[in-house]
C-alpha cells in the first residue's frame, strides 16, 4: 500500500496515492512524503528508482535482517533502522526493518508491516508542520522509535527487581531460568541498540548534507537522537550485567552452601575415622589380645574414643571449622 502526503509551498496539505508525485514534481516549493507499507515489489522498486533512490539502498531495504545503517548519496540520505513491531513484558521482540530516504523536498518511508512510529507522525505531524523539514521529521521518527524501546525497558526494571527479591527468598529454580532467558534477550537488544547508537553518533558528529551537519538548526534534534540511543544502549547493558551478576551471585551462594555441607560431612568423617580404627582394631579375631582379659578394658576403650571425639571437636572449634 502506498500513501502520499503533499505539502505545497503555500502550506496546504493533500493526501492521496502515487498520483501526487507528478504534482510534487511540477511544484518546485512543495514537499512530498511517500509512505510504502508492504514488500518492495518490482513495480515499487521502479518507482523508487524514478525518484533517484540508489539501487543498493533499495536492495538493503528489501533484506529482512540487514543491520541498521545511514548512508549518504548524491540526491538523498538513506537510513535503515530496526523498528519495533511489538515487544511484550518478557522482552520478546518482534523487529521490523524500516527504511527512509531523506532529501530537501522528499521523505520516503518503507516498511513491510504496520509501523507505529511512522503512523504516529503521519497522523500528527500536520499540527506541527513537521513536513516542512523532512530531515527533522525523519529524526523525530527515529527518536520516537527509541522512546518505545525505552518505555519497554523501564517496565522491565520492575520485573528485574522482583526477580532479585525472589532469588533472595530462595525461589531459585524458576528465577534462574527466567534470568537466563532475560539475559539472552537483553543480549539481542543490546546488539540492536549498539547499531542504533552508532547510527545516531554518525548523524550527530558526521552528519550529511540532507540531515544536517555541524551546529546548524538540526543540531539539537541530532543531539537528542544520540542521547536517547546512548541511553538505550547503556540501560540495556546495565540490565544485562545485572542479570549476569544475579546468576553469578546465585551460583556463588549455592557453592558456598555446598562447601558448608561438605565441611560438616568432612568433620563428621574425621571424627569417626579414629574411633572406627580403634573399633576395627579390637574387632580382629586374634586369641591373644592383652586388653581383652582386662576387666575395665571395655570402659577404657570407650573413654579413649570419647576423649578423641572431644579433642577433635575442640581442635575444629579452635581453628574455626565449627
Amino acid at each position: 500500500m502506498i500513501k502520499t502526503k503533499l505539502l505545497s509551498a503555500q502550506g496546504q496539505y493533500q493526501h492521496g496515492d502515487v498520483g501526487l508525485i507528478d504534482q510534487w514534481r511540477e511544484q518546485s516549493g512543495s514537499i512530498l512524503w511517500l509512505d510504502i507499507e508492504g514488500e518492495l515489489s518490482a513495480e515499487i522498486q521502479g518507482l523508487l528508482l524514478s525518484l533517484k533512490c540508489d539501487r543498493l539502498a533499495i536492495a538493503d531495504c528489501s533484506r529482512v535482517r540487514h543491520p541498521p545503517k545511514v548512508e549518504e548519496f548524491d540526491h538523498d540520505t538513506f537510513i535503515l533502522f530496526r523498528g519495533m513491531s511489538g515487544m511484550d513484558e518478557e522482552l520478546n521482540l518482534q523487529p521490523m526493518a524500516v527504511g527512509m530516504w531523506v532529501s530537501e523536498r522528499l521523505l520516503i518511508t518503507a516498511h513491510p508491516g504496520h509501523a507505529v512510529s511512522v503512523r504516529h507522525f503521519w497522523d500528527s505531524e500536520q499540527e506541527q508542520k513537521l513536513l516542512k523539514t523532512p530531515n527533522i521529521l525523519a529524526m523525530r521518527i527515529l527518536h520516537y522509535v527509541g522512546g518505545r524501546y525505552l518505555e519497554k525497558l523501564m517496565e522491565f526494571e520492575d520485573t528485574l527487581a522482583g526477580l532479585e527479591d525472589a532469588l533472595l527468598a530462595d525461589e531459585t529454580d524458576t528465577v534462574m531460568k527466567e534470568l537466563v532467558v532475560y539475559r539472552s534477550r537483553l543480549r539481542k537488544l543490546h546488539r540492536i541498540f549498539n547499531y542504533h547508537r552508532a547510527l545516531a553518533e554518525q548523524i550527530l558528529h558526521g552528519g550529511t548534507a540532507h540531515l544536517g551537519t555541524g551546529k546548524d538548526h538540526t543540531h539539537h534534534v541530532r543531539r537528542d537522537l544520540y542521547d536517547r540511543c546512548e541511553r538505550l544502549y547503556t540501560l540495556c547493558h546495565m540490565y544485562y550485567e545485572i542479570c549476569g551478576d544475579l546468576v553469578e551471585s546465585h551460583i556463588s551462594i549455592t557453592s558456598h552452601n555446598l562447601n558448608n555441607t561438605i565441611k560438616i560431612l568432612t568433620i563428621i568423617t574425621a571424627v569417626f575415622i579414629p574411633i572406627t580404627f580403634i573399633a576395627g582394631l579390637y574387632g580382629m579375631n586374634f586369641q591373644h589380645i592383652p586388653e581383652l582379659q582386662w576387666r575395665y578394658g571395655y570402659f577404657a576403650v570407650l573413654g579413649v574414643m570419647l576423649a578423641l571425639v572431644v579433642g577433635m571437636l575442640a581442635l575444629f572449634r579452635k581453628i574455626r571449622w565449627l
